[in-house]
C-alpha cells in the first residue's frame, strides 16, 4: 500500500527535528518527495542532504509558521519544485507549560500564534492548491492534550490543541470529498516539544512526564498510514500514546 505514498509531494512544517524530521525521513524512504519547512535552515539543509544521499528527493525552505508570507512561500516552493502538493503536515508546535496564575501572556500568545495561526496559515496557503487540483490531504498535529485538558499547567496549550481538532474537523466537513483531513493526536513522544516551558517547576514536571516517551517515528508511521490509504478512505483521527501513559 506504500505505493500510495510514492511520488506524492508532502509538505512538512516543523521539519528540523522531532516528529517533523522523523516523518520526513520515513516518507522520503517510501518514495515521497518532501518539502521541508522550519526556522533552522541549517538543520533542514543537513536533512535534505541526508535524504538525497539515501536516494530520496527533498527541498527545504526557511519557514516561520507565524508569518503567513513565509508559509505561502513554502507551499509555492513545493509547487515550483515538484509541480503539485499532495499533502500538508501541519506539525510545527510549541508547548509552554505553566500554571494559569503565572499569567505568562507572552507564552500564551506564542502558542496561539504557532499552534493555531500556524495551522490556519498552512491551510490558507495549501487549500487553493488542493482545490485547483481537486485533490489533497491535510494532516494536522494536535495532541492527547487536545482530547483531554492537561492541567494544571497545560490549560492554554490544551486550548490551542482543542482548536486544532475543531479546525481540522470543520475543514473536513467543508472541503471533504476530494480533500482529506486527518488529526494526529500524540501523547508523550520524544521531541524538542518538552523543552518549551520556561517555568522551572513545570519544566521539571514535564521532563519527568516525558521519561515514558515513545520515539518520534511512532508518529511518523501513523502519518504514513493515513497517507497511504486509497483516495476514497479518509482516516480522520488517530490518537496514540505510550502504553504506560495514563493521561
Amino acid at each position: 500500500m506504500s505505493d500510495n505514498i510514492r511520488d506524492k509531494v508532502i509538505v512538512i512544517t516543523g521539519a528540523s527535528s522531532g516528529l517533523g524530521e522523523a516523518t520526513a525521513r520515513l516518507l522520503a524512504a517510501k518514495g515521497a518527495r518532501v518539502v521541508l519547512g522550519a526556522r533552522r535552515k541549517d538543520r533542514l539543509d543537513t536533512l535534505v542532504s541526508e535524504i538525497a544521499a539515501a536516494g530520496g528527493q527533498a527541498v527545504a525552505f526557511e519557514t516561520d509558521v507565524t508569518q503567513p508570507a513565509q508559509v505561502q512561500a513554502l507551499i509555492q516552493g513545493g509547487v515550483k519544485a515538484f509541480g503539485r502538493i499532495d499533502v500538508l503536515v501541519n506539525n510545527a508546535g510549541l508547548m509552554s507549560i505553566a500554571p494559569m496564575s503565572e499569567v505568562r501572556t507572552d507564552e500564551w500568545d506564542r502558542m496561539i500564534d504557532i499552534n493555531i495561526k500556524g495551522v490556519l496559515y498552512g491551510i490558507a496557503s495549501a487549500l487553493p492548491v488542493f482545490q485547483a487540483q481537486n485533490s489533497g490531504h491535510f494532516i494536522n498535529v494536535s495532541s492527547v492534550a487536545g482530547v483531554k485538558v492537561f492541567s494544571p499547567g497545560g490549560t492554554v496549550y490544551s486550548g490551542t490543541k482543542f482548536a486544532v481538532r475543531a479546525i481540522a474537523e470543520g475543514l473536513r466537513h467543508e472541503v471533504g470529498g476530494a480533500i482529506r483531513s486527518t488529526i494526529i493526536s500524540p501523547g508523550a513522544v520524544d521531541s524538542e516539544l518538552k523543552h518549551g516551558s520556561s517555568h522551572a517547576d513545570s519544566a521539571k514536571a514535564v521532563n519527568e512526564f516525558y521519561k515514558q516517551a515513545i520515539p518520534a517515528d511512532s508518529v511518523a508511521r501513523a502519518i504514513a498510514y493515513a497517507i497511504e490509504q486509497p483516495a476514497d478512505v479518509d482516516i480522520n483521527e488517530i490518537v496514540l500514546r505510550p502504553t504506560v501513559q495514563d493521561f
